[in-house]
């Protein structure tokens, strides 16, 4: 029975196969490239095989969507709700979507908010993902201690601000972000993180500061 499975995924690929694909070509060439006929010669698979997954490109394009936003919305109000002793701890706890790409994927966000650009569909879907994710960091605020207006205030400041990174397409050296974390902490939640604060969060992220070994 083995064989005959292994000969049956190897000619129609696998779901995920066929979704890594069309985000492939989502990230390099836009939403317009993401056709089935350039899938297909992309895994060296048939063209009919993707039906074996997907009932039409629209179907694929939604599964698209899905995954995106369980990576980067869910991922990011997952981080939120990290268990932290301290609103630094929290806000570090966030971070971490800004500098692992298995948290958040910065570049698919780009993409999708350029496909937004062509759809009202996906606009109203990256709507629902900003409202969500501030909703997220607002409450994480809040559970801190901080008043429901400037809980928001600050939640969104720290959200449009990343937003603009990814628009933008800013690129930081891993020693310059880092060497600006302290100060954004500071202007994010008005405290000054504790260097044992910043040394786990460093160490979550291989980093070593220049000059010094990690404490």
């Amino acid at each position: 029975m083995q064989p005959a499975d292994n000969h049956n995924a190897k000619w129609k690929g696998s779901r995920d196969a066929w979704l890594d694909a069309a985000f492939e070509l989502l990230l390099d060439s836009g939403v317009d490239s993401v056709r089935i006929l350039p899938l297909a010669k992309r895994l060296n698979l048939s063209r009919t095989s993707f039906y074996w997954f997907f009932k039409d490109r629209e179907a694929l394009l939604d599964a698209l969507i899905e995954r995106w936003r369980e990576k980067n919305t869910q991922g990011l109000v997952r981080q939120t709700e990290a268990y932290a002793e301290s609103i630094i701890e929290a806000i570090l706890n966030v971070f971490d979507c800004w500098l692992d790409p298995g948290l958040f994927d910065s570049q698919l966000e780009f993409a999708m908010r350029s496909w937004a650009l062509q759809s009202d569909d996906v606009a109203r879907g990256i709507d629902a993902a900003d409202e969500a994710r501030i909703e997220a960091l607002t409450q994480m605020f809040v559970r801190h201690g901080y008043e429901a207006l400037a809980a928001n205030v600050r939640g969104r400041t720290i959200y449009l601000t990343q937003i603009g990174y990814i628009s933008m397409k800013t690129q930081e050296a891993l020693e310059v972000r880092m060497r600006r974390i302290p100060a954004y902490v500071e202007i994010f939640t008005g405290q000054t993180p504790q260097p044992r604060e910043l040394q786990r969060f460093h160490a979550r992220h291989g980093y070593v500061p220049e000059g010094g070994a990690q404490g």
